[in-house]
């Protein structure tokens, strides 16, 4: 029987790891991107070679290098190293780690890193199980999360850690790291070839979407499949076996992360601007991964009231079609009159008298104590001894004068003459 990773067999009785974990590279040199945060004379790459002690968290997509990172600083600064996910792990691992840090650091003076991967998914209380360490100096805290810390780490741990970006990884990027696990005989398939031709090269590179974990894992898939021929000169890997394997490209969307709210925004943002293509991009996207339609149909409602609004009244019927044709007839059919609706709100014109007159006279009421009692010929007559208390008497009826209008005051005295809404030059 034909041996897939015979460099790997040989060596040990384990089962191999996987291709994406040994070719993590361990030195700065090796990893691709994020030239802002681990470049030559970046602040942070300087820090952690002075051996600062800081504790930090590194938020970004997956498989940017968050976790190679945090290995690659407890090697340059030669700390003990313990990681755990906060997906399986409790109070009692992180007790654990402080035990044996503290005894590491009693016996041979040597600094521990604890590396929580996920580190959103604590809760608060797992969250504060670690605030007295890092800030006594018994652990170096790196913690990676793909969502926006903001949101997801209490206040008290982000005092103590500073915050990085990590971006995607570029297309280039990910060619590189693919082409260099075909080429490397110590941890890749060098030393046994696999081949893969240009389109399926192009399509893993397109899949992984900056996700270098994904590609690898793709290309691993591939070499599997190849190797399993069995054939002492098999054809290079072609694009409908890498279709095989990934069957649908990956659409980088969380809809229960930041990702959600972030592609709400470009979604509104495009309507507001009048792009309809790029409204369409960001409803296709959203869809794809996998989004409540009804949440799309809200936000087009909103925008249709908020940017459209007056200038195109009939923009937020076709938006509140939209949202009913969602409830009635669902996805797949559904994404049809959405995408009809997003492309009318897109190209409507835009007025947002109505948000802005709205939102200037609540702020008047809640914010600057202007809330005054109704004036008295503005109150409801219509029951027994109102016009005792003088309600109503004063009201002038407009359709009993010339044209249906007659001059009197509707605010409070105290807002006579307060304008809210532009004047209608129609």
């Amino acid at each position: 029987m034909m041996e897939l990773f015979p460099e790997y067999e040989k060596k040990t009785d384990s089962p191999p790891p996987p291709l994406a974990d040994r070719m993590r590279p361990d030195n700065w040199e090796d990893l691709l991107g994020h030239d802002h945060l681990i470049g030559e004379k970046s602040p942070l790459r300087r820090l952690i070679e002075k051996d600062a002690g800081l504790s930090f968290i590194l938020w970004g997509p997956p498989g940017a290098g968050k976790t190679t990172i945090a290995r690659i600083v407890a090697r340059i600064t030669q700390s003990e190293f313990h990681e755990i996910s906060a997906v399986n792990a409790g109070v009692a691992d992180i007790r654990k780690v402080i035990e044996h840090a503290q005894r590491s650091w009693s016996q041979s003076k040597r600094r521990t890193i604890l590396f929580i991967d996920e580190i959103h998914r604590f809760n608060k209380s797992q969250q504060d199980a670690v605030l007295p360490y890092i800030e006594n100096g018994t652990i170096r805290l790196i913690g990676s999360t793909t969502e926006n810390p903001s949101f997801e780490v209490i206040p008290a741990l982000r005092s103590r850690c500073q915050v990085f970006r990590l971006g995607y990884l570029t297309a280039d990027h990910i060619r590189h790291i693919l082409e260099r696990a075909l080429q490397d005989k110590d941890h890749g398939f060098g030393g046994s070839p696999v081949v893969l031709d240009s389109e399926a090269l192009d399509l893993i590179v397109s899949h992984a979407n900056g996700d270098a974990r994904r590609a690898l894992n793709v290309l691993e898939a591939a070499a599997t499949y190849q190797r399993g021929l069995n054939l002492e000169n098999p054809p290079p890997v072609g694009r409908s076996v890498i279709e095989g394997i990934i069957q649908q490209t990956a659409v980088l969307y969380d809809k229960d992360g930041t990702e959600h709210y972030d592609h709400a925004s470009a979604f509104q943002k495009s309507l507001r601007g009048s792009d309809a293509d790029a409204a369409i991009y960001w409803l296709a996207k959203m869809i794809a991964g996998g989004e409540d339609p009804r949440f799309i149909a809200r936000r087009l409602v909103i925008t249709a009231a908020e940017d459209v609004g007056l200038a195109d009244p009939m923009a937020l019927v076709v938006a509140n079609a939209a949202a009913d044709a969602v409830e009635r007839i669902g996805l797949p059919e559904a994404r049809i009159p959405l995408a009809q609706a997003v492309i009318y709100v897109a190209r409507a014109p835009k007025d947002n008298s109505a948000i802005r007159a709205i939102d200037s006279a609540l702020s008047d009421v809640e914010n600057k104590g202007q809330s005054f009692p109704v004036p008295d010929h503005l109150k409801d007559a219509h029951y027994k001894d109102a016009k005792k208390y003088g309600y109503g008497t004063e009201y002038k009826y407009p359709h009993d004068y010339p044209g249906h209008h007659v001059e009197q005051d509707y605010l409070p005295a105290e807002l006579k003459g307060k304008k809210y809404v532009p004047p209608d030059d129609k």
